[in-house]
């Protein structure tokens, strides 16, 4: 999984084998991504800001996120350790994000900051090392240490249980009216060794816009 430029954005890259793979394990899936085209989400380039984009979007829709996002890239700059301990709490929280949140991440900056967090060493760590090294984290669980994965890592088989527009995109494509833990492990390992793809394509079908 690369990334790849498109303007001034760069976006996740998947390419021919992803998609044979995806159709020849899946037809009604397959039938999706022939209807649906290219599918680009942008991706993001700093692990740190991954990490706080991400508790920012925690139980918001994608346009909610997008737009608390702006605000925090125009209150800080560029969101790095040094750019969230210059500001409060509240000062983070006036960006449109909790109190709990502005809370988890002053604390994870503090932790980077302070060495108790080696960040860059997430990239020499497997998915499930990854999840349980960032759930250590005040206020960062499974769903976020994935979404982490998916547009910043680059982890090419990710699939969020915890994610509902990916179990919204499985209800729709294949008629179900609930995504048990039993059904959803069933398609993950259809889809593997290609889970990011397939959540591209499910976040589509879901109604997410395919660029944001």
């Amino acid at each position: 999984m690369l990334k790849i430029p498109d303007g001034d954005f760069m976006f996740i890259q998947y390419g021919e084998e992803e998609i044979t793979h995806l159709k020849e394990r899946d037809k009604q899936l397959g039938a999706a991504i022939d209807k649906i085209g290219p599918v680009k989400r942008r991706t993001d380039s700093d692990l740190f800001s991954s990490v706080v984009r991400h508790i920012v979007g925690q139980q918001i829709s994608t346009a909610a996120q997008r737009t608390v996002w702006q605000r925090m890239c125009n209150t800080l700059g560029d969101i790095t350790p040094s750019s969230v301990k210059a500001v409060t709490v509240e000062d983070l929280q006036a960006n449109g994000i909790t109190f709990k949140k502005a809370e988890y991440i002053k604390d994870f900056a503090d932790k980077v900051l302070s060495g108790e967090f080696d960040i860059d060493s997430l990239f020499l760590k497997n998915d499930d090392e990854v999840i349980a090294r960032l759930s250590t984290l005040k206020g960062v669980g499974t769903w976020t240490a994935e979404m982490v994965m998916i547009f910043c890592m680059q982890r090419p088989d990710i699939l969020s249980f915890g994610d509902l527009a990916i179990r919204r995109g499985m209800q729709r494509l294949y008629g179900h009216k609930k995504i048990s833990h039993v059904l959803f492990e069933k398609y993950r390992r259809r889809y593997s060794p290609y889970g990011t793809t397939a959540s591209l394509y499910l976040w589509a079908i879901a109604g997410k816009v395919n660029s944001d």
